[in-house]
């Protein structure tokens, strides 16, 4: 299943807060943009996609659980990658040094870590 990809860059190029707050305006739409500043609205995945993601979360959560090591993110969670992309993986995990490390409005703005593990 694909997004539909919009190109807003001739009328108006959003700044990181920008594409945050737009996130955070609309969050029944789940966005994503790629290295050129498009904005994909991503589809909903169906329910036998989800029910496998919450299985994959599911296993993540309790491995995390029991080694302590970091925290867990869902699908909602919107990532910047080092590229300049934004991308919400199925399912990501951050050490917990780098998670501490934030501070407030930073940590709500998660985005903006490179998680350790996407998928």
């Amino acid at each position: 299943m694909t997004g539909i990809t919009i190109n807003f860059n001739n009328v108006l190029k959003l700044t990181d807060d920008q594409f945050y707050q737009l996130c955070r305006d609309n969050p029944e739409i789940k966005f994503e943009r790629n290295i050129r500043g498009e904005i994909t609205i991503m589809p909903h995945t169906g329910g036998e996609t989800e029910k496998q993601n919450a299985s994959i979360i599911a296993d993540f959560v309790n491995w995390n659980r029991q080694t302590k090591l970091g925290e867990v993110f869902d699908s909602s969670t919107c990532f910047k990658l080092p590229n300049g992309s934004n991308r919400s993986p199925d399912v990501s995990w951050i050490k917990l040094e780098r998670w501490n490390k934030l501070t407030p409005p930073n940590n709500e703005k998660n985005f903006l870590l490179l998680p350790q593990i996407l998928y």
